[in-house]
């Protein structure tokens, strides 16, 4: 697989990969930076430059969300499907048993952490899990120092998964990068601990392959992502909109 295959959707270059090809990159390769990019991070990412060329710069930049899928489809006729951290994740595990790949957990609450950890060991047993960390409500910085990261770099665990949201755990990664000789890769996946620790509803797959996804997690945390998804979404389009008419402009 080649990670240069990528194609532009707002401002952000977003891999077309398999959820497989992913899957056998993380657990046999080494140094690889994973974002998994919905509407929100498009948006974002083309507001702020900085967010824009952490994101642009990592190896991989999966489609997690519908409307980044639909809009690969559309601008450059692609066949791409999602590729979501709740797959990512759950299925690396699972893949990454018989080859004894490590894990280490970054980020959310100790009982968010520990839940997950109980479900991970009964639903795939032999998972190599090299330990976790539920740091408090700080600064990227302090995140990123060796008060946290020297437990991490000596346990050198094949993969980092780190849920503190976004764009917060895509700043770290990039941060931990610098700072760091890690061979690890790293993988920010927000909300999927919630999911697999049962803390969280997850959407039944045939609403997230119909673009509803984002409507059940606004009715769990409405205060929280009311503005994210009804501000984003409807910027999502509008963006989405300039950009088809721009290279249909062109052709």
């Amino acid at each position: 697989f080649n990670v240069q295959n990528k194609v532009k959707i707002l401002k952000t270059y977003i891999n077309q990969i398999t959820l497989n090809e992913l899957i056998n990159i993380l657990i046999n390769k080494n140094t690889i930076d994973v974002a998994i990019c919905n509407a929100n991070t498009l948006v974002r990412s083309s507001k702020d430059s900085e967010l824009q060329n952490i994101i642009n710069n990592f190896d991989i930049a999966t489609p997690d969300g519908f409307p980044v899928v639909k809009s690969s489809n559309i601008l450059y006729g692609s066949k791409q499907k999602r590729v979501d951290g709740y797959k990512v994740f759950t299925n690396t595990i699972k893949e990454g048993v018989s080859s004894n790949t490590s894990h280490y957990f970054f980020g959310n609450s100790k009982e968010v952490l520990e839940k997950m950890i109980i479900n991970l060991e009964s639903e795939y047993p032999g998972v190599n899990i090299s330990g976790y960390c539920s740091p408090p409500m700080v600064e990227i910085g302090e995140l990123s120092s060796n008060k946290y990261m020297d437990k991490i770099v000596e346990l050198n665990p094949d993969i980092i998964w780190l849920s503190f949201g976004f764009p917060k755990q895509e700043r770290l990664m990039s941060l931990i990068r610098l700072k760091y000789n890690l061979k690890s890769n790293l993988v920010g996946v927000g909300f999927t601990f919630e999911w697999v620790a049962g803390t969280k509803y997850k959407a039944p797959e045939f609403i997230a392959n119909l673009g509803l996804e984002w409507f059940l997690r606004l009715m769990q945390e409405p205060r929280r992502l009311y503005k994210r998804y009804l501000l984003d979404n409807y910027l999502f389009i509008i963006y989405f909109i300039k950009q088809f008419i721009q290279i249909k402009f062109k052709r």
